[in-house]
């Protein structure tokens, strides 16, 4: 861990760009994973760790590959929880279809209540459940 005092949040998108080897958006993830850990910790909860680890089959080898890339896995906090809860209910008022909270809402929240910029490809729901939340995304400087 960076002792840093800037920490930054990965979205799972971020973490699955490098584990497939996607062809668009691998370069662009490890630029901005790079430039995040120079300036602090990279954290992610137990909602982003779910979401990678499809593809290991043991999870020593996924704690190992996160503890490499200096990756801490933070728990929800309570204040989160709450914050997605909220976050869901606007989003059905507004007309969403999903019937039980999204990861994403999880993932936004964390950040939020934490005040860390959240690293993520997929900023639209972030953006309008969060609008404080700082983001890096492909359209940011």
């Amino acid at each position: 861990m960076n002792n840093s005092h800037r920490r930054t949040f990965i979205d799972s998108c971020i973490l699955l760009d490098l584990f497939t080897n996607d062809p668009v958006w691998k370069a662009w993830s490890i630029q901005k994973l790079t430039a995040a850990g120079k300036n602090g910790d990279l954290i992610i909860n137990q909602i982003v760790f779910s979401e990678i680890s499809i593809g290991f089959s043991r999870i020593e080898k996924i704690v190992t590959i996160l503890k490499n890339m200096g990756i801490v896995i933070e728990p929800i906090p309570e204040e989160a929880a709450f914050l997605a809860g909220k976050a869901y209910k606007a989003y059905r008022e507004r007309g969403g279809e999903k019937t039980a909270p999204l990861p994403d809402f999880f993932i936004g929240a964390h950040a939020a209540v934490r005040s860390i910029p959240l690293i993520t490809r997929d900023p639209k729901r972030m953006r309008q459940c969060y609008p404080r939340l700082e983001l890096v995304t492909p359209d940011s400087p």
